[in-house]
């Protein structure tokens, strides 16, 4: 199943914020599925339109500091955006954000935000009942406990997961997060949560991960807490990238069968990705479609449910990763 609402916009352009998320990534891949010769006729048996899901304070309160949640929802919302799509250099000076050209306040993107995370929890739950779901957007997995990072306000991922523990659906759940960037954020707000294994496969250089590693006080910076199962690749490992997701993967199994898996789809590993910050990971389509390939099979070897998020994915040839994808596994489970 895909999870897809055309009406919620992936650009950031209207609030002013410059970073290249296109809503092509979404709107491309859709309509090359829906003009597929296949897939075109069957859209009924592969497309759900509306998120019907909501995600309350509660919600939030299950994966944030009360400080924080409070945060979110007073005067103090504009400055916490700001901080975490990081719109004002250390100088003081605009970056990526021009405000002039904003059509909507900052404090408006908290409740587009709020509503991916709402398509998150329903991708899961949809997972469970169809055994795959495939959501056109999430996987915010920065965002720390006490505040937001790297364009991620609130952790979608681990709400999701926490929801459906909530309501009794799930025990246990893995997250294999794809992404170029690791995912700190989630692996810091599960650590000592044995419900909970992560693994993340991401540049071994780079952000978050070129920061100091310990602050003056000697206190470990949360982005180096570690996943269950971290998996670096250094620049120039690509060819081994594949091999070592694998070998990864066998690791993971032996934590035991998971209820649901929330994997982080993340298209920014790919050679032609924009943000600059992807630079040192470089996977050709080829080599990002035997990724996904292999994530899938395995799941379903496992009868494991699921719940698949688009994550990162910048510039004009994000598209390119999901579509390939999509286009084999919804062949594979409608042919």
């Amino acid at each position: 199943m895909i999870l897809y609402d055309p009406r919620q916009p992936h650009s950031l352009l209207e609030f002013g914020i410059e970073i290249p998320v296109m809503d092509s990534r979404a709107s491309e891949t859709f309509a090359r599925l829906s003009s597929h010769p296949q897939l075109g006729s069957r859209m009924d048996a592969w497309h759900i339109g509306t998120i019907q899901e909501r995600i309350t304070r509660e919600d939030l309160l299950r994966v944030h500091s009360a400080d924080y949640v409070d945060r979110l929802f007073s005067d103090g919302l504009e400055a916490e955006i700001t901080r975490t799509y990081e719109l004002i250099d250390p100088s003081g000076n605009y970056h990526r954000f021009n405000p002039a050209g904003a059509r909507l306040p900052l404090a408006a993107l908290f409740e587009r935000i709020l509503k991916r995370a709402a398509g998150t929890v329903q991708c899961g739950q949809t997972a469970l009942e169809r055994g795959f779901c495939f959501y056109f957007g999430g996987g915010m997995h920065h965002a720390q406990k006490h505040g937001g990072a790297g364009f991620c306000l609130v952790n979608d991922l681990v709400i999701a997961l926490r929801r459906l523990q909530s309501e009794n659906r799930i025990r246990r759940a893995w997250v294999i997060d794809l992404d170029a960037h690791k995912g700190d954020g989630t692996a810091a707000i599960t650590s000592g949560d044995e419900s909970i294994s992560t693994l993340s496969i991401h540049m071994a250089r780079g952000w978050p991960l070129d920061q100091p590693e310990r602050d003056t006080n000697g206190r470990l910076n949360l982005s180096f807490v570690p996943s269950t199962i971290d998996i670096p690749i250094e620049p120039g490992e690509e060819l081994l990238y594949n091999r070592r997701l694998r070998e990864s993967l066998e690791r993971l199994s032996d934590f035991g069968r998971p209820d649901i898996a929330l994997v982080v789809c993340g298209a920014d590993p790919y050679e032609l990705d924009e943000l600059p910050s992807t630079a040192g990971l470089r996977l050709t389509l080829e080599q990002l479609l035997e990724r996904d390939q292999t994530v899938y099979t395995f799941l379903q070897t496992l009868a494991v449910p699921g719940a698949w998020v688009m994550a990162g994915g910048y510039g004009r040839n994000a598209w390119r990763v999901y579509t390939q994808f999509l286009q084999w596994v919804l062949l594979k489970r409608l042919f």
